[in-house]
């Protein structure tokens, strides 16, 4: 759609100048994020300040049948904020302030822009003692993270950023702005109406305030180094140390061709092996000690190479800032590839198998691609590299992915573990929700009866 000269004049009311843009640059800006996918241009760009500002803005674009799209760092990997239909971006990057941090309830209110990594300097400024879990890994925004249900890392003791939202703040798609959720531990009290805007990827609606709760942080953490010869007995031996019931706070898999990447990059001293990084967390060092030497020996029974453990705080902040920038560092090998990036998960004890899968999908297709992820939870992700514009790559890349997520799914798992739907999963709802995804849909129209709201999302074409 286009906007109209009444439109853009009253949506100039709305916003001071400096804080709504037509500009070329602007708009480029907002047409894309990590993703593969398409570029497309919004109309305009608005930063919001304050709540009836959105409230207000909301309003207009219903009024003008004006999609609008939640913008928080652009970071997503999936065309979450990619606004295919045009109109208005949103963008929270000034909405980015801690407005309240109450320790003695292990709670924190922010604001959407506010970059999850900020909040957690923040909280350890303040000697609060506590911290936000979860951890994707890019600089990704409060509000993005609920958005998309984001996890990462810690997934395996801590949870996914759903398990730490207890209310919301959310202007809805005819303007008003409502509250959900409880600032109690626990709350019996009607319907989950926070667990249902976390994971709708501003399809339901804008978030602008957000209460989370916190974490203690560990007073003890150990890490380990654990290499295989082979990625099918390291990844065997996830769910037996996932079954153990010791304090396993992170357990990472990288086949070989991403330990290769990373260690070219990073000079960690990496083997040229299938790794398993491992983190436990817990009150004493002997008690850590304890639970680590009891994996060793799962390891070893799988066929671990060696164990690596008691890594110092230097090294382990290397280790796992090298585990981070994998995806980077995967990016920065092939410069002038595009890459599409399979995020499925699965019941842990299939993991195995479906990380097999995928290397020999990628084998017989003669692809190029790097297997690693979350593996403690059951979480796999797969890059997959190729040149831009030939056609006859890609439609095997895109192939690929379809055959790896189908496999996630006959196995139990899910299309997307963390990375949430956007513009890449829609294809695979169908087949995963199944009735489910009428129902879906059907909240969506009452919730947003125009389609405003971050249109093309979530919801296949047809």
């Amino acid at each position: 759609m286009t906007l109209t000269d009444r439109a853009w004049s009253e949506l100039q009311r709305i916003f001071p100048p400096d804080r709504v843009s037509r500009g070329p640059s602007v708009l480029d800006l907002h047409s894309r994020d990590e993703s593969f996918h398409e570029p497309c241009r919004p109309e305009a760009v608005a930063w919001p300040t304050t709540t009836d500002e959105v409230r207000r803005a909301v309003a207009w674009a219903g009024e003008h049948a004006v999609p609008v799209t939640p913008w928080g760092a652009g970071t997503s990997i999936e065309g979450n904020p990619i606004p295919v239909r045009g109109g208005l971006v949103l963008d929270f990057a000034q909405m980015n302030r801690i407005l309240e941090v109450r320790p003695e309830d292990f709670l924190v209110t922010v604001e959407p822009g506010v970059l999850y990594t900020d909040l957690n300097v923040e909280l350890n400024r303040r000697r609060t003692g506590l911290f936000f879990p979860p951890d994707p890994g890019a600089a990704a925004s409060v509000g993005g993270m609920v958005a998309n249900n984001a996890s990462g890392i810690r997934t395996v003791r801590y949870g996914p950023t759903r398990r730490f939202v207890k209310r919301l703040e959310v202007v809805l798609a005819d303007g008003r702005a409502v509250e959900v959720g409880t600032l109690a531990p626990k709350t019996s009290s009607g319907l989950d109406l926070v667990g249902l805007w976390v994971g709708s990827e501003g399809t339901l609606g804008v978030f602008t305030r957000i209460v989370l709760e916190l974490a203690p942080l560990p007073p003890e953490v150990l890490t380990a180094l654990v290499p295989f010869a082979d990625a099918e007995p390291a990844t065997r031996a996830v769910a037996q140390i996932m079954g153990s019931g010791l304090g396993v706070a992170a357990c990472e898999f990288l086949d070989r061709h991403t330990v290769r990447v990373v260690e070219r990059a990073a000079r960690l001293g990496l083997p040229d092996r299938p790794i398993l990084f491992l983190e436990f967390h817990g009150t004493s060092r002997p008690g850590l000690e304890a639970d680590a030497r009891l994996v060793e020996e799962i390891c070893r029974v799988e066929g671990a190479e060696s164990f690596e453990a008691g890594v110092g705080a230097d090294e382990r902040a290397r280790l796992w800032e090298a585990r981070h920038r994998a995806y980077r560092t995967i990016r920065e090998a092939h410069v002038g590839e595009g890459i599409l990036i399979v995020d499925a998960a699965v019941p842990r004890s299939r993991y195995p198998e479906l990380a097999a899968r995928a290397r020999q999908i990628l084998d017989r297709r003669g692809l190029t691609g790097y297997i690693f992820g979350h593996a403690g939870d059951g979480n796999l992700h797969c890059l997959i590299l190729g040149r831009m514009g030939d056609e006859a790559l890609w439609a095997s890349i895109h192939e690929a992915n379809a055959e790896i997520v189908e496999t996630a799914l006959t196995l139990g798992g899910t299309a997307t573990g963390e990375h949430g739907v956007g513009l890449g999963k829609r294809r695979f709802q169908r087949r995963e929700h199944g009735t489910g995804l009428d129902l879906m849909a059907e909240v969506k129209r009452l919730l947003d009866p125009q389609g405003i709201l971050n249109p093309g999302k979530i919801f296949p074409e047809d």
